[in-house]
């Protein structure tokens, strides 16, 4: 008999039954619950985190370190580096990433600016592939990186590329929260960013995610035009302002982005 549980705030109902199995569900927000601030937490914080029990936490954990991706360390438990494989199955199925890779490096080489890959997961952008040329935020990003959406050069690319009821509805969920001074904070003003990203078919954002960062994104499309990934280049306002970048990088930026999009056609 399943064991009741409290489900942490925002998360989806559970929806126990034949086509849905809700320990490995459990199994999943176990694996989750582990972050650059919590990389390594005693059973009570899993449990808290999750809202299991301390029974079903440790079941989850214990399970997890048989299989090799959770480690402990007296009463801390820890991810392993084999959690990594669950992430490359993903990476190393999408032709897409292994024709972006290459491109990227050039790209990344010739501007010396970091250039990053990603997609739309939720309310965020998740990092997919990145190629740092130097470290331009305060906080580290790598490939499984999330980043809010509607603030982002790549995630308003993406928004860009939703059909009006979607983008609604993102909007409508959106955490919203003024990172600078400069964060675009009303809604309107931000659809109305993201419907000069779609017309004009690339996004500036110019620190509203972090002071001094300057971002510039465009779409990778699949075959039908749809916008399946962003590409951006990040940079630091007081070395590349805005009009620097627009000037040096989006030609470029443009031409890459279509390059991986071709590619992509090609050999799909």
């Amino acid at each position: 008999m399943d064991e009741p549980t409290t489900q942490p705030q925002g998360a989806p109902a559970l929806k126990p039954g034949d086509s849905y199995v809700q320990s490995f569900a459990r199994g999943l927000s176990v694996i989750r619950a582990f972050s650059a601030d919590a990389p390594a937490q005693t059973l009570t914080e899993v449990s808290r985190r999750c809202g299991l029990t301390r029974a079903g936490a440790r079941r989850i954990l214990l399970t997890l370190e048989t299989l090799g991706y959770v480690r402990t360390e007296g009463r801390l438990f820890s991810l392993t580096p084999k959690i990594l494989d669950l992430g490359f199955a993903y990476l190393s199925s999408q032709p897409l990433w292994q024709f972006a890779e290459p491109v990227m490096q050039v790209l990344a080489s010739d501007l010396k600016e970091s250039c990053s890959a990603a997609v739309l997961e939720g309310q965020d952008i998740v990092y997919v592939l990145r190629v740092p040329a130097r470290k331009i935020m305060s906080v580290n990003l790598g490939v499984g990186s999330r980043l809010p959406a509607w603030c982002t050069s790549m995630g308003r690319v993406l928004l860009a590329g939703l059909p009006e009821a979607q983008l609604e509805q993102h909007l409508a969920q959106a955490r919203w929260q003024p990172y600078t001074q400069r964060t675009a904070m009303n809604m309107d003003e931000v659809r109305a960013r993201i419907a000069q990203a779609r017309t004009q078919g690339w996004c500036l954002v110019n620190q509203e995610l972090e002071d001094g960062l300057v971002s510039l994104a465009a779409p990778i499309v699949d075959r039908q035009g749809r916008t399946i990934a962003a590409l951006n280049i990040g940079a630091q306002v007081n070395r590349t302002p805005p009009e620097a970048l627009l000037e040096n990088a989006l030609p470029r930026l443009l031409d890459s982005a279509r390059s991986i999009s071709r590619l992509l056609q090609i050999k799909t």
